[in-house]
């Protein structure tokens, strides 16, 4: 038997190990993977926002960060599918780290048609080297059968906390499914312009009037964003300000006002705006979103519950703090941040803000109560019960265009994601309109 020191023809054996990296020295890790595990840590070990741990990254090239988010992005939205394509190849639960880029080596993998080669090393030099074998191994399997294994899994109800299915099947029957289904896309980049603005290239313009573009479309580079004449605002979003329909010259309120979408509607009417937000650094971002758009509204910090100014408003819009599991196209992480116990919590804080608003209403105004959110108690359970002097001032049929049928027999309206779902689909939200007593 020949010595293992010596190769055939007298060559030296190839120093790489059968994972690829050399003994000795530990190999480059990928940029884009590294700041992947990283958003995937701070969301699923650490319970942070996907946006804040964006934030926390250190300085990088803008295109590893896009990335980095898409593939964190998809390894949430088919978080329990890829678990079970990995189950079989696991004799044991590997520590999170190894997890988490297992993880992110199967939706690479499986989801966003990288070359094998590359999502296997890369994932390999994201994990300390004694599970180097272990990834190799596990994702050149998945590579060669978790297609298949993919393919006949029931996706839409693994990749949906057992909580939120069970609450979503309570409130909407068989639609749970389509809803499970909205929510493992990517969702498109909506715009609200400016009047006058010209519809970028390549957009659509949807019949409640926001314009769409398609998944993956940089806002930074289009001319109407660095114009300040565009911002980006899903097209359930933009409804509530289009049903206030504030006019030139009234008084109007915009309750918790951030990141500022709806108070740059309410602004454009000409109306005289106030934006209240409590959250200080929530005010930072309004102030610059405004800005940057070049519109006017007088931003100020307060608590939704007791501000008063003095006055009384023609019409107010209450986007209230909620659960946000409409926003779950835009925002994979909600699912892993939120806990059954926050829907009872949030929505004993959305009964009061109302109350207080409808204090705030001159007599015969117009107040739209809205949450983006899909759990029936932090909207049609919170309009059944409305403020004494409140009156509702039910949704017409003609006031959302394409959108007829998401009028519920009150005069509400509930949008939830699988709708428009040939146009992309759209965020869950609830709107109830009142008006206040003469």
């Amino acid at each position: 038997m020949k010595s293992p020191s010596h190769s055939p023809k007298g060559r030296r054996p190839d120093p790489r190990r059968a994972d690829g990296a050399r003994p000795g020295k530990p190999p480059a890790r990928n940029p884009t993977r590294v700041a992947a595990l990283a958003l995937l840590t701070a969301v699923l070990e650490r319970h942070r926002p996907m946006e804040e741990a964006l934030d926390a990254l250190p300085p990088s090239d803008p295109r590893d960060r896009a990335a980095a988010h898409r593939i964190a992005a998809a390894v949430l939205r088919r978080l329990g599918s890829l678990d079970a394509v990995l189950e079989p190849f696991l004799r044991r639960e590997p520590p999170p780290e190894v997890r988490q880029v297992l993880r992110i080596g199967a939706a690479e993998l499986l989801l966003l048609a990288t070359p094998p080669h590359a999502a296997v090393a890369s994932c390999v030099d994201l994990v300390p080297r004694p599970f180097a074998g272990l990834v190799n191994a596990v994702l050149r399997k998945v590579g060669a059968e978790g297609a298949a294994a993919l393919e006949d899994l029931d996706g839409e109800r693994l990749d949906t906390p057992g909580w939120l299915w069970t609450a979503w099947h309570k409130a909407y029957g068989p639609g749970v499914r389509a809803i499970a289904r909205a929510h493992r896309l990517p969702a498109p980049l909506d715009l609200s312009l400016k009047a006058g603005t010209a519809l970028p290239e390549g957009a659509i313009l949807l019949p409640t009037g926001t314009v769409r573009l398609p998944a993956g479309t940089r806002i930074t580079e289009l001319p109407a964003f660095i114009d300040g004449a565009a911002w980006a605002q899903d097209a359930a979003a933009a409804l509530p300000a289009r049903l206030l329909a504030a006019r030139a010259g009234e008084r109007v309120a915009d309750l918790c006002a951030a990141p500022g979408g709806k108070t740059a509607q309410l602004a454009a009417t000409g109306a005289e705006v106030v934006a209240v937000e409590r959250d200080p650094t929530r005010i930072l971002r309004l102030r610059e979103n405004l800005a940057r758009l070049g519109l006017d509204a007088r931003v100020v910090q307060g608590d939704a519950t007791e501000w008063d100014p003095g006055h009384r408003f023609d019409a107010i819009l209450l986007d209230a703090p909620c659960s946000a599991t409409g926003t779950i196209r835009r925002h994979p992480d909600v699912p892993y941040l939120k806990r059954p116990t926050d829907i009872p919590t949030l929505a004993g804080l959305q009964g009061p803000m109302l109350a207080h608003a409808a204090k705030l209403l001159a007599p015969g105004g117009r107040l739209v109560f809205a949450t983006c959110s899909l759990q029936p108690e932090e909207g049609e359970a919170q309009a059944a019960n409305p403020p004494a002097g409140l009156l509702p001032d039910p949704i017409r049929p003609e006031e959302v265009p394409g959108l007829e049928g998401a009028i519920t027999p009150e005069g509400w309206l509930r949008t939830r994601p699988d709708l428009w779902e040939e146009h992309g689909g759209m965020d869950g939200f609830f709107m109830a309109r009142f008006r206040a007593a003469e």
